[in-house]
């Protein structure tokens, strides 16, 4: 999934979400984390710029992307 900050790959089992990878776009740094197996959430953060993608297997898999900039 492509995202201003970067691209995350991820795949999805019947009950978790694993991360195969996470590549920053130029200017920009990766951190992940997971609150559960069903839910990964890769961060690319630069200056004034963040994108989030958070891939879940709850209720169905999915995956969002939000943009944030100050």
């Amino acid at each position: 999934m492509p995202s201003e900050g970067g691209k995350a790959t991820v795949r999805f089992g019947d009950d978790a979400v694993c991360l195969i990878s996470a590549v920053p776009n130029q200017g920009f740094t990766v951190s992940t984390s997971r609150s559960e197996a069903e839910t990964l959430t890769v961060t690319f953060s630069a200056g004034r710029h963040r994108s989030e993608i958070t891939a879940t297997t709850q209720p169905q898999s999915q995956v969002k992307v939000r943009e944030v900039s100050w």
